[in-house]
């Protein structure tokens, strides 16, 4: 098989068998000891699910809305020309496949925070941030929420926008995270609940977890102004809250990536400390990139 066709394959595999007729016989095993028999099929994942429904649709008008991905006029993939002059760079220049350090690549995680807070930022010039490479944004989720849980000295719940992406209740609970609500999003008029955001903040008890989203909101699309965002940074100083912003859309609500970074580099300035889980699978379109820590490198390069 030619080498090329394991570039984006991952390399552990968890695999678990169900012993064949012939083993069975000879071991004596039924069905009734089947290891898993207990479990039963788990609902339809709610987006992936819409996207069977819009595969079988024979309709030639259909479009898909489904995934936050690029796709051009004929709903085929698109990848980003950086993203592509980058990948022709990384054939020439990288070479090894070594064991990364297990908080990520450095190379990977200086440039990532330099995204988010700029290359002059205070805190990076005087190392003040601890960042560490995971698995795309579900896995920066994953990885904080379990450290919360397990060593946050204060109130172990999690005050989530309503509405928020639906994973992010999930995986905060699996974690062992308590999760409740502010307000956010008025439904009938589309537009941001500020007082009712701001009354609910600052009923929140203090020395606990506040959960925004740092720029283009998933699912409304609804930000707060700059103006506003200064008053919730006050505001959650006052409550004495830990804020933490998930970032997988820098560069979608103004089009520029610095812009869209005002959310939380205000809040840095204002003297909060702060956790950001960052993902570039929207931003630059890396769902299924696994090489994205040297990819990185080299957009940076190209831009």
């Amino acid at each position: 098989m030619n080498s090329g066709n394991f570039k984006n394959m991952s390399i552990r595999y968890l695999l678990f068998t169900k012993p064949r007729a012939s083993n069975i016989q000879k071991r004596h095993f039924s069905e009734e000891f089947f290891w898993w028999k207990h479990l039963e099929n788990a609902p339809p994942d709610s987006i992936l699910g819409i996207k069977k429904i819009y595969n079988m649709d024979k309709n030639p008008n259909k479009v898909d809305l489904i995934v936050g991905a690029y796709r051009d006029a004929n709903g085929k993939p698109v990848i980003l020309p950086s993203v592509l002059e980058a990948e022709k760079m990384i054939e020439k220049k990288y070479t090894d496949k070594e064991y990364a350090p297990i908080s990520g690549l450095p190379q990977f995680n200086q440039l990532s925070a330099q995204l988010l807070l700029g290359p002059d930022s205070s805190v990076l010039c005087n190392q003040l941030n601890a960042t560490s490479q995971t698995v795309s944004g579900s896995g920066a989720l994953y990885v904080s929420g379990k450290f919360m849980a397990q060593f946050f000295p204060g109130n172990t719940c999690i005050y989530l926008p309503q509405p928020t992406w639906a994973n992010h209740e999930a995986i905060f609970k699996f974690v062992g995270l308590e999760v409740a609500w502010y307000r956010y999003c008025d439904p009938k008029v589309s537009k941001l609940d500020f007082e009712g955001l701001m009354d609910d903040i600052n009923k929140i008890p203090e020395k606990s977890i506040a959960f925004f989203q740092g720029c283009a909101h998933n699912p409304t699309g609804v930000d707060p102004s700059q103006e506003q965002w200064c008053e919730i940074s006050q505001l959650v100083k006052k409550r004495q809250l830990f804020p933490v912003f998930d970032v997988a859309y820098q560069g979608f609500a103004s089009g520029d990536f610095y812009n869209d970074a005002f959310s939380f580099r205000t809040f840095l300035q204002d003297g909060h400390k702060v956790a950001i889980l960052q993902s570039y699978s929207k931003s630059m379109g890396l769902y299924g990139e696994y090489q994205i820590s040297k990819l990185l490198h080299e957009i940076y390069v190209v831009r």
